[in-house]
């Protein structure tokens, strides 16, 4: 499942790069072709674009937040989770990735995932969630919560969901 992924990893990045996202498009799902169908991906905790609550970060219980997604695909063989943040003084600093989803599951509850996934190794240098922990002082950095479609390695489609967050 490494392997898988890696695929899913380097499709999340590519499709970011592709989009040609503006400031006012961070919020939204990236435009998307006929031919590329999109997943819609929310949280109850937070709108698009919107602050992530505390709870949910290095200052809180540091748990992942919940999250939904809609529009999987027919065919979709497994899903991969991932959550960066392209503001970090590094970019693309990785809070979170699961791969292994069922395309069955429609999200995760704040704290959990399903038996069975793999989380992989986050920036920090740990497996599992990190939350959202910019540096004090720091703009609100963005955290693009993405979540692709699978057929072997093929991707099917992705969705995206943008929080934010500030330390005070």
């Amino acid at each position: 499942m490494r392997v898988g992924w890696l695929i899913v990893v380097g499709a999340v990045g590519l499709l970011s790069a592709c989009g040609g996202s503006s400031s006012s498009s961070r919020t939204s799902a990236p435009s998307t072709t006929a031919s590329a169908p999109t997943i819609r991906v929310s949280s109850a905790a937070f709108a698009p674009g919107g602050a992530i609550p505390r709870q949910y970060t290095c200052d809180g219980r540091d748990i992942s937040p919940p999250l939904s997604w809609s529009g999987v695909p027919q065919g979709a063989r497994a899903l991969g989770l991932q959550i960066r943040d392209p503001d970090a003084p590094g970019g693309n600093f990785i809070h979170w990735s699961v791969s292994g989803i069922p395309p069955t599951v429609g999200g995760f509850a704040a704290g959990r995932v399903p038996a069975g996934v793999s989380q992989g190794r986050n920036s920090f240098g740990s497996t599992g969630y990190r939350g959202p922990c910019p540096p004090n002082g720091d703009l609100a950095h963005h955290y693009v919560i993405s979540v692709t479609a699978l057929a072997g390695q093929s991707v099917l489609a992705t969705g995206t969901l943008v929080g934010t967050y500030a330390r005070r």
